[in-house]
């Protein structure tokens, strides 16, 4: 057994928010109270002065596996999870081969398993990500699919997205939407604006994802499929998912940390570290992600964890990928640029972070509570840290270097501890996570 003595325990799920031991038996927390130190516990934590949170859960990650795992493998990606006080993640389909078949997913999640934390999958909505022909969305739910996407394109046929939505809800399975409509870009990564000039480039408009922002709530609607609205950048995206949830549609938005914590001028100062899909935008659009935030509209936050390579990110602003890597410094972002600045409260960015995810999925997750799963997230709110190094192969993030609020020193998933502040999965010294304190 395993005692977590005199944290500050927070439950987004019951409003919790009190200094309690918790006691973990095998996979689920035992008791929850205050309990007398004794030789009967395997391990005690001593969390005086640490908050004592459910797992966090990304609904949005990239780990590159199959086919690119030289950016990232599903082993670093769990790893890097773990690192950042993830106990659930879900992948996105766009591997190479991409999560079309039965054959793909199950590699995917036969090797999740090998983790320290929860691997989930979704298949891809149409059938190569060529956005022609569904999937066998039945066969890929059957074997374990926790809801679809073609994540890294956009879905143009509107019949088609009415028809995968309407499968979907049959099912009862989230989709999930990547809404930029390439016909409003000229070149991706960076908003068409400020940042865009600098560069020489035309960049992308916040029309092409607000145009396909708009259709897909008027589908939810009309079909009352469950969808997810991924990476919003735009306020007037915002706007109108806040429109579509009045009108009744299963509507469910997540923002990125980048997104909530930078606009369009990092791109100045950051370079390729600071390209993406959808671009960073206007600090007025920024702004609005934070009220979106505030008031419910927007339910999750979400990294789109994205590794590239030293290389890749290295070439001329045209031709690097876009997207960075974010699990490692996600929960930080959170305390540093929403807790501490009074915008959300912990338990508000628990709420985003852990209990809503796991409800956008269906899963008993993302609470405290005595005979469930001990998913855990045991961290500093207060510890300045500073970002160098990473669990994850890539180092492709503009918060490197940077001082950020709120450091991971505890990940408990399925009662075993996936991480500990300054050791590897193993016991020993973690050579992939060394944070400084500042």
């Amino acid at each position: 057994m395993i005692l977590i003595k005199d944290g500050r325990v927070i439950d987004p799920k019951r409003g919790i928010d009190d200094v309690l031991d918790l006691v973990i038996e095998g996979r689920k927390i035992k008791k929850i109270g205050k309990y007398q130190r004794s030789e009967e516990y395997e391990r005690i934590i001593e969390a005086r002065g640490l908050t004592v949170a459910p797992g966090l859960m990304d609904v949005h990650v990239h780990f590159r596996d199959p086919g690119l795992t030289y950016k990232e493998d599903i082993h670093t990606g769990a790893a890097a999870a773990a690192a950042g006080g993830f106990t659930t993640v879900v992948c996105m389909a766009n591997t190479k081969p991409c999560v079309d078949n039965e054959e793909t997913l199950r590699y995917v999640l036969e090797e999740g398993r090998k983790t320290p934390v929860h691997v989930l999958s979704c298949g891809t909505v149409t059938v190569g990500m060529e956005g022609k022909e569904l999937t066998d969305m039945d066969g890929l739910r059957a074997a374990g699919a926790a809801g679809f996407t073609d994540d890294g394109k956009p879905l143009q046929d509107e019949r088609l997205v009415q028809a995968a939505m309407e499968k979907a809800a049959a099912l009862g399975v989230p989709l999930s939407f990547h809404e930029e409509d390439p016909s409003f870009i000229a070149q991706s990564g960076v908003n068409a604006g400020e940042a865009a000039r600098a560069l020489g480039l035309e960049g992308a408009t916040a029309l092409a994802e607000e145009i396909m922002v708009a259709r897909d709530c008027m589908l939810a609607l009309h079909t009352g499929a469950r969808v997810n609205i991924q990476h919003v950048s735009s306020g007037n995206s915002v706007r109108l998912i806040r429109l579509a949830k009045d009108m009744g549609a299963d509507v469910w938005a997540e923002v990125t940390p980048h997104h909530f914590s930078l606009d369009e001028r990092a791109v100045k100062r950051f370079g390729t570290c600071a390209k993406m899909n959808p671009p960073l935008r206007t600090k007025e659009d920024r702004y609005a992600l934070i009220e979106g935030l505030k008031d419910g509209t927007i339910d999750l936050i979400a990294t789109d964890h994205a590794p590239h390579s030293r290389e890749e990110k290295e070439l001329p602003f045209p031709q690097a990928p876009s997207g960075i890597i974010g699990l490692e410094t996600a929960l930080a972002l959170g305390i540093t640029n929403l807790v501490r600045k009074g915008h959300l409260t912990i338990m508000q960015l628990m709420e985003k972070m852990s209990l809503n995810p796991a409800r956008l999925y269906g899963l008993e997750a993302g609470s405290i509570e005595e005979g469930k799963e001990a998913d855990l997230v045991i961290f500093d709110e207060g510890e300045q840290w500073k970002v160098e190094g990473f669990a994850s192969k890539a180092s492709n993030s503009p918060f490197l270097g940077e001082s950020l609020y709120g450091r991971v020193k505890y990940t408990v998933c399925g009662g075993q501890i996936a991480y500990e502040d300054g050791k590897g999965q193993d016991g020993g010294e973690n050579p992939g996570r060394n944070h400084e304190a500042v």
